[in-house]
Parts: C-alpha cells; structure tokens; sequence
C-alpha cells in the first residue's frame, strides 16, 4: 500500500458523505436546509474581533510559548477555579488549536499501542478514530434511550480490563444533550481512582444547558480524581469562535508537560491572534445568555415539531445544541423502489426527498437515529421540518 496502517485503519466520516452529497445538490441549484452542522450561527462577539484587530495592530503576530501565553494560561485557570471548582496552575494548563488537538495529543501522551479506551455512546465521531491513531482500542459502552442516554458507572465497570487506559467522558453529550449529573460522576470517578484510569473530560458544551440543569466537573470531586483528569475545554461553542481553533488541556502537570513536548513538534503554539482574541473572551466576555435563551427557544420548537410527526419520537436534549430522534419507526417503508432499513437510508431520503441535510446515528454509534443541530435560524428550522413533514407523507408501507 501507498499509505500508511494508520491512516487505512481510521474510518470515513459518514458526516463528511452526507455533506459532500448535500454539496453537489447546492451546486446543481437545489435549495438545501442543513441540520448537520455542529456550529453556532451567531457572530463572535464585536468585542472580541476588536481584541483581535488590537492584536495585529500591535505586530502580536510572532511564536509564543508552545502551551500559550502566560496571561491566557492565568485567565484559564481563574475560569476554572471560579466556575468549576478547580484549581490549576499555568504550569497545568495547555492551549491548542482548537479542542480536537488537544483530545488527540492527550491520547498520544498516554496511550500505548493495544491499550483499552472506554468510550461511551453515542460518541462524537472522531473518539474513536483519534484512540485508533494512537494505536489504542475503543471499547464502548452503551447508554439507553430510555435513560435518556445516562451513563451508568456499572456498565463502564463491566467494560474495565487490565487494559483499560482512559475513559472518554463528553458532558454535555454531542449527539444526545444528555448531562451527567454528580452521583453518575461520583461512580465513575470511584471506578477511575480504584483502576487508576484516566479521564478525559470533554466539556466543550459546559455553557449550554437548560430547564436549571447544572453541569459538574469530574476533576472538582476531589484531589485523586484530579490527579487523573485531563479537563478539555475550548472557545468554538460558548462565544461562537469555530473557526479561531481555540482549546485547552488542563491535568496534572507530568501528563501536561508531556502533552507540550508532543505538541511542538506538532503544530507548536496555537495562533497568537487567535490566543488574544481568547484572553479578552474569558476576561470581559461572561454574557452567554440571550445566546443561551434562543437555544432552548429552538430546543422546544424543533422537538415539538419532530414529536408531532408520525414514526418518530425525540427525548427532551438537556444541554448542548443537538436533537437525536429515534427514526426506527420509518424501517420499512419505502419511497418508489427505495426501502428505508436504517439510519443512514433516512438520512439519504430526507436529503433527495425532503432536501434536508441530517447526520445518520451511525456516524455516533447509534444505529436507529438521525443527529439534527439546532444551531441555525428559527426560520431554517421551520423549513426544513415543513420540508420533512411532506417527505414523510411520500412514504409507503413495504
């Protein structure tokens, strides 16, 4: 072979299908209405592209310290004793580009080749692809439906080996909204400080939740939980900053240490505009509100809506910006000599029938449902599920 063991044993993204394909219809001129992009459509806030502006204007535009600049490193840890209950030295703090580096460089710090990594599902799609890369094995761990998609620490139990290495916890949860509450926490933390295990605690969407929930970190349970979590954390969800490429790792400094050495030979420091633009966003930046409000506005708006059409059923998303209906009601039936079986087949028919792009469950590892973002325009999401309602009349009992 041409390429490498690596990159022929990661799979392709079946979002980056669905998109490719919806692509190709917008060029032929079809009019499509997206649900699959995991991306605020509001603006960064003016103030923060002003910080940015300042930052070129002032010739910021040279190679910092690999782990980032100092004042942002302070501002960091100031965020994560305030509001998380943490406390962290700069020394324990890493910036990179952009959350997804940093997941990977924690993998590559830790992980050797046949190390077990315990990924719950529905997972974000590039877990088990990154624990891959590293050499490492996914091993899954499936939540319910009818649990609204809580994690049980005795199914992670069942799933531990000699082997296990890292758990992969995602709280917010991208696809599913479900939040891990404090005593599902407490029992995993438990479990991790018996087996000495590893977290990687992704809270990405920690900003958006709704009806009171309350997200808790599992690194601020106590001193030995802390000694073996990595906490990760970025700027693309809370303040609308996709594409600034801006995360951190924050852990125990020997694992963080080791996670800069990998980095500069990696990319070496994040963007220096960008790492300003990030400083004045944790510092002056602290209104997630209105932001927050239109959110749960379009929670309730979009499922009511998909809770009102016939075979599909949708549980309450408790934080984040996704919904994740159950299609399997819509397996068997079909559209002229076209039969829907699964995820991915509801996914293909709502964009040629519907013209509405959705990302199939099995991209999550959730066969049986379809992923919508309702992160666009109110309007865009009345559209499109005008658009879904009258495909679903197209369809016929097989």
């Amino acid at each position: 072979m041409r390429t490498s063991f690596v990159a022929n044993n990661i799979s392709p993204s079946m979002t980056l299908a669905i998109g490719e394909k919806a692509k190709k219809l917008t060029k032929e001129g079809v009019d499509i209405v997206s649900f699959a992009q995991g991306e605020p459509d509001f603006n960064t806030p003016e103030t923060i592209r002003q910080a940015a502006i300042k930052a070129i204007e002032e010739n910021f535009t040279r190679y910092t310290p690999v782990s980032g600049i100092k004042e942002l490193k302070d501002a960091i840890c100031l965020k994560l004793k305030n509001e998380n209950g943490i406390e962290y030295s700069p020394e324990e703090i890493v910036v990179s580009t952009g959350g997804k580096q940093i997941i990977y460089n924690v993998l590559l710090a830790l992980c050797c080749p046949g190390d077990e990594v315990i990924i719950p599902t529905p997972y974000w799609v590039s877990y088990t692809e990154q624990v891959k890369m590293v050499g490492a094995i996914p091993v899954l761990v499936e939540t319910s439906e009818a649990n609204n998609f809580e994690l049980e620490p005795q199914a992670i139990a069942e799933k531990i080996t000699s082997k296990t290495k890292v758990i992969i916890l995602n709280t917010p949860n991208n696809p599913t909204g479900a939040i891990y509450g404090r005593d599902v926490l407490e029992g995993i933390a438990e479990l991790a400080v018996k087996n000495q295990i590893f977290i990687i605690a992704d809270e990405i969407y920690e900003k958006l939740i709704y009806d009171s929930e309350k997200h808790v970190s599992i690194a601020s349970l106590g001193p030995e939980i802390r000694e073996l979590t990595i906490t990760i954390n970025g700027w693309s969800k809370a303040y609308a900053m996709t594409g600034w490429r801006l995360g951190f790792g924050a852990g125990p400094v020997d694992i963080m240490k080791a996670i800069n050495n990998l980095q500069g030979h990696i990319t070496g420091n994040a963007n220096s505009i960008t790492q300003k633009a990030g400083l004045y966003a944790l510092l002056y930046n602290k209104d997630y509100n209105s932001m927050v409000t239109e959110y749960d506005k379009r929670r309730k708006y979009i499922l009511d809506r998909l809770n009102s059409l016939n075979d599909i059923n949708c549980n309450m998303p408790k934080g984040a910006f996704y919904v994740f209906p159950n299609v399997k009601g819509l397996y068997g039936k079909k559209v002229g000599n076209k039969i829907i079986n699964n995820a991915m087949d509801v996914a293909n028919f709502l964009l040629d029938e519907a013209h509405v792009a959705v990302v199939p469950g099995e991209a999550f590892a959730a066969e049986g449902y379809i992923r919508l973002s309702y992160a666009t325009s109110i309007e865009d999401i009345e559209k499109g599920l005008n658009l879904i309602e009258k495909a679903l009349e197209k369809l016929d009992n097989f």
